[in-house]
């Protein structure tokens, strides 16, 4: 009997409010119910998003009081699925915020939180600058979610860009590579596929990566393209450059198979640099 999930990502636009944003996740996340999905995941600031000069500039909360993250947790208890919020943003400290993911199982709880670790901060051009530090708060912390569905690794946009934690993800178990996004339209015709491609061959998981699609108020754009691509680095699902929804049952049987035929996991060793410093390989 193989261990079978209907996957979903739902491929939402950078809306400049809460409440637009919400209203577009619900009545997608509907449709995706309806087709099978079991475990439902989101874009990167699915709860809105704008850009004032260098910074991105999304719509904040404190996470008790945020109606992205109740509506969907009401939604998961109501239907019985799974949601995986790529993030939204949380109010912090020292007018900062946090860019945080969160697990909501199928009856409405939260089962885990992830901050982004790794800080666009970015120039691809004169006049295209990124500085997400200016507001956002880093997280210190990778996060595991071991959940009835399958063991989960989270990560959010950047993140994609350091091997390293999707290593030691899948070292501690990770089948399932989270990489919810709102990538650059420019960045991502270079290197979306083939960094989400990677990570999954590396790791011999599956990576789900949904990513938000179109202009973003204030200048910029997300590249949409989200992907679902097993552990042999095959994508499942693409889902251009429109809104809407990609799904995919896959079979997390496969990764374990993959991993017994290239075991690298297995196989990382300690080395050193310039005979003095010592590093694993990842």
């Amino acid at each position: 009997m193989t261990r079978s999930l209907n996957v979903a990502c739902l491929q939402t636009r950078p809306k400049p409010d809460i409440r637009s944003a919400l209203d577009e996740a619900l009545a997608l996340a509907e449709v995706a119910t309806d087709a099978g999905g079991q475990l439902l995941t989101l874009p990167e600031y699915c709860g809105g998003l704008t850009t004032k000069g260098k910074s991105f500039v999304p719509p904040a909360m404190p996470e008790e009081e945020h109606p992205v993250l109740k509506g969907l947790q009401d939604f998961a208890k109501s239907r019985k699925v799974w949601v995986i919020i790529g993030s939204v943003a949380i109010s912090g400290s020292a007018g900062k915020i946090y860019n945080r993911s969160f697990t909501i199982d199928d009856m409405g709880c939260i089962r885990s939180r992830y901050d982004k670790i790794h800080l666009f901060d970015i120039q691809l051009s004169q006049n295209e600058v990124y500085r997400e530090s200016a507001l956002i708060s880093g997280g210190k912390h990778a996060v595991l979610s071991n959940t009835p569905l399958a063991i989960i690794g989270h990560s959010i946009c950047y993140d994609l860009r350091f091997p390293g934690l999707y290593r030691e993800l899948a070292r501690a178990g990770a089948e399932i590579l989270m990489v919810p996004a709102a990538f650059t339209k420019k960045t991502g015709e270079a290197h979306w596929h083939i960094l989400n491609r990677a990570r999954a061959i590396e790791n011999g998981a599956f990576v789900v990566a949904p990513c938000a699609v179109g202009p973003i108020d204030g200048g910029g754009e997300s590249y949409g393209h989200s992907l679902i691509v097993n552990p042999w680095g095959e994508v499942l699902a693409d889902g251009g450059i429109t809104p809407g929804i990609v799904q995919a049952t896959i079979d997390l049987d496969e990764v374990s198979r993959i991993r017994r035929k290239i075991p690298s996991l297995e196989h990382d060793q300690p080395f050193t640099l310039n005979g003095n410093t010592q590093r694993n390989v990842a």
